[in-house]
């Protein structure tokens, strides 16, 4: 990148960034908006023609909508696919037969130690929630990371163990 295009692009950054930031807030939230805001810069620096654009500043504004469109989109799929519904019996019924017992016993472990195999932070989100009953934003204020991140923790958890029992 040239040093024109370079300072050129770092003005339209600070002049855009306060309105774009309030914009994505607004839209998504706090904690995924500066992820949004920086996704925005990055797509209008990959754009081919980005010198060529007449108004840059609706371009960018353009950029930030469709992110924040696409967010919407994911965080409504994200819940449909992440309802846990009510929490599986520990045990088998009493009217279970003794092959469903077993087979309940078999699953169990294998879900077990799936859990253990994760990957620490994994692991730990997804002990918080399922176990401990934790909701999402708890379990990422008590490790410390964004909700995103953890509900990304808790998808790959999600995968694996559903994974491990086909």
């Amino acid at each position: 990148m040239s040093d024109i295009k370079f300072l050129s692009f770092r003005e339209l950054f600070l002049r855009n960034k306060r309105g774009l930031l309030t914009f994505l807030t607004r839209r998504v939230g706090r904690e995924e908006a500066s992820d949004l805001l920086q996704e925005t810069f990055v797509r209008a620096l990959r754009h081919d023609r980005f010198e060529t654009v007449a108004d840059s500043t609706a371009f960018l504004k353009q950029i930030a909508v469709n992110l924040s469109r696409d967010f919407a989109r994911r965080r409504k799929t994200e819940t449909r696919y992440l309802d846990f519904g009510d929490p599986p019996e520990q045990t088998p019924s009493q009217e279970a037969t003794p092959e469903e017992a077993l087979d309940h016993g078999r699953k169990t472990r294998i879900v077990l130690e799936t859990i253990e195999a994760l990957p620490p932070r994994c692991r730990e989100v997804c002990l918080l929630v399922m176990h401990e009953g934790a909701s999402l934003s708890e379990a990422a204020r008590r490790l410390g990371i964004s909700e995103t991140m953890a509900r990304r923790h808790l998808r790959l958890a999600l995968l694996r163990c559903r994974a491990s029992l086909d």
